[in-house]
């Protein structure tokens, strides 16, 4: 797997969320990716934008990609855009391309191009249809600046990977003309008690991203004061944005509803969960299970389970990739280990083994498609998640939202129609994360 561009960029990207953001330029080459900041404005202007136009260009040089910046919508032309990987509409309002511009703009994004959407991109052409899907939500009304509480909803979004489960900060916060959980795949949201004047009824989605029409969006309601470009926290949100956005990291960005947790980060979602064999698992403060010793599993011990979908989040602990865990399901309740791998199936992360012992594979029966496999994976010590569909005797596998497997289990021995589901500890040399594990029961179906 060529990872080394993208490892080199989540480097950078931890250093600015601990505040180090004076990190000299990196050098760029003859294909480094290109982002364009577009902030015209044609209803209310504001007072950031030189501010967050300045921040963009300092994480370029920090990240690795360069910053072009235009108020000029005749930047907007199929032959300009194609130099760019994605484009930043930063606090532009109002109609600010006329119909050619936004046929340019359509055709970008339909040819693979990215959007990058910060606080009043969601102020901006109401009559274009193409774009109020893309942006996903239109402005309503905002109350007065003030301190709330975001409650970050996906921790492996490179753009909430580096938050706390809850972030305190101050801005001014959106509602919006619709709910837009249905279409796009929710990052972080608001809790409307930690505040007055939302008026979204307690479900209230702040950043989200998608993938849209063939492209990638990325949009982020915060952003309105000048001091949000120098804050760390805010500035690692953007480039975590940016980096889905031009395909320097990956996330599943389907949209996700219905899900309950199995593990949420406390330890009182850890109450129905026991440990088989050696080993354990390591709580930390931010919600995160590590492994430690093995050859043991931590497993659901609460309910069995029909047909459904797992969703977790996981990374490799280690640099070099060699970190060997699983997803173990469809096994019976044991305090042996060994039963899950005798009984069960388990989906392999390690990406150093052989095809059918690999990162996605059902270990030992059926490899992962190994190219859409590498395309998906993000480099060790940044998250991945996995979505496990298991209906009637099928499994299949999706890797950051991209299919990776199908498998059909055909053994008498065994079967995917009722059973547990585990995480590995494989071992002392290894070390695998986990985080927010949860569920969805489907309806029951044959093969």
């Amino acid at each position: 797997m060529n990872t080394t561009g993208r490892w080199t960029t989540a480097v950078v990207g931890a250093a600015l969320l601990l505040g180090c953001v004076s990190e000299p330029a990196a050098s760029h080459s003859a294909d480094a990716e290109r982002v364009l900041v577009f902030s015209k404005t044609a209803g209310f202007r504001h007072d950031s934008i030189p501010d967050g136009v300045a921040a963009v260009k300092q994480l370029g040089e920090s990240g690795g990609f360069t910053v072009d910046a235009t108020e000029d919508a005749n930047a907007f032309t199929p032959k300009n855009l194609r130099r760019y990987d994605a484009v930043v509409f930063l606090s532009t309002t109002g109609d600010v391309l006329d119909p050619t511009q936004q046929r340019a703009f359509e055709g970008y994004i339909r040819q693979g191009g990215g959007y990058v959407g910060i606080h009043a991109a969601a102020d901006t052409e109401y009559d274009w249809a193409f774009y109020g899907g893309l942006v996903g939500a239109y402005f309503q009304s905002h109350p007065a600046i003030q301190p709330a509480t975001v409650v970050a909803e996906d921790r492996a979004h490179p753009s909430t990977s580096g938050l706390p489960p809850t972030w305190n900060r101050t801005d001014e916060w959106y509602n919006y003309r619709s709910e837009a959980r249905d279409r796009v795949h929710v990052l972080a949201s608001l809790d409307e008690s930690s505040y007055t004047g939302g008026t979204m009824n307690g479900d209230h989605p702040i950043a989200w991203c998608q993938d849209y029409q063939g492209g990638r969006a990325f949009y982020t309601g915060l952003g309105h004061t000048k001091e949000s470009y120098a804050d760390p926290a805010f500035r690692g949100h953007v480039l975590g944005g940016i980096r889905y956005a031009i395909g320097d990291a990956q996330a599943d960005c389907r949209p996700e509803n219905g899900y309950r947790p199995l593990f949420d980060g406390t330890a009182e979602s850890l109450d129905d969960w026991k440990q088989a064999g050696p080993g354990s698992f390591t709580r930390s403060d931010d919600g995160t299970l590590t492994s430690s010793g093995g050859m043991g599993m931590l497993w659901y011990a609460g309910q069995s389970f029909g047909a459904y979908s797992l969703k977790l989040d996981w990374k490799m602990a280690g640099a070099s990739g060699d970190d060997n865990s699983g997803v173990f399901v469809g096994f019976p309740p044991s305090d042996d280990p060994w039963s899950a791998v005798d009984n069960g199936y388990e989906i392999q992360i390690d990406a150093t083994d052989v095809p059918e012992k690999t990162t996605g594979s059902v270990y030992g029966f059926r490899s992962a498609d190994l190219k859409k496999r590498d395309r998906a994976l993000n480099p060790p010590e940044e998250w991945n998640t996995y979505e496990i569909r298991v209906e009637g005797e099928r499994l299949r596998v999706w890797l950051n939202g991209v299919k990776i497997n199908d498998f059909t289990n055909t053994d008498p021995a065994r079967s995917l129609r009722e059973g547990h589901v585990g995480i590995q500890n494989h071992g002392a040399d290894d070390q695998v994360s986990f985080r927010d594990i949860r569920v969805k029961e489907l309806p029951a179906k044959g093969d």
